[in-house]
């Protein structure tokens, strides 16, 4: 005879295989934070010359954003050459030619993988992550009895680890 398993048992079986489940993911996700930490560095980035032919028309007030280069200043002007920190461009020709710095492979594509934007087919996948990891820190309450210490004890650090989060958000 087969016995109704609870909620309970439910809850755990499934944490636990959710768990299992999404390691991989989860780590990828940490690393990738973690690589992500220092974008404004040059820690594990190289260096990739970049040649792009772009409409004459182009005004040197919309050069970064054709570029798709933040805060662009044009430096100096020399005839028909601009140039800007790590490049050029010929108003002439439209040729813009500067160097990039760009994380090597594979942190690129986990990066990627991070910054996933919602128009990405891939982010399916990374919305299913997302929910998965509110599953496990939700689905974690029913790991210990209610009335036994370590659920007490397990909601006084939920409450420390909220507050601390609130306080970082709020501050820094």
């Amino acid at each position: 005879m087969e016995t109704k398993k609870s909620f309970v048992h439910t809850i755990r079986l499934l944490h636990r295989n959710v768990g299992f489940f999404i390691v991989g993911f989860i780590a990828i996700y940490a690393f990738s934070g973690i690589t992500l930490i220092f974008r404004d560095s040059d820690f594990l980035k190289q260096e990739k010359q970049v040649k792009i032919i772009l409409p004459v028309t182009t005004k040197p007030t919309e050069l970064g954003q054709a570029l798709r280069m933040r805060d662009l200043k044009i430096t100096e002007t020399k005839g028909d050459v601009l140039y800007f920190q790590g490049g050029s461009f010929n108003k002439a020709t439209g040729e813009a030619e500067y160097t990039v710095k760009e994380l090597m492979f594979p942190f690129n594509k986990l990066t990627n993988f991070h910054k996933t934007p919602s128009r990405s087919p891939m982010h399916w996948l990374t919305l299913t992550i997302g929910i998965s990891l509110l599953f496990m820190a939700i689905s974690s309450f029913w790991m210990f009895k209610i009335n036994t210490k370590q659920f007490k004890k397990g909601l006084y650090t939920a409450l420390a680890g909220i507050i601390l989060a609130i306080l970082i958000i709020a501050f820094v």
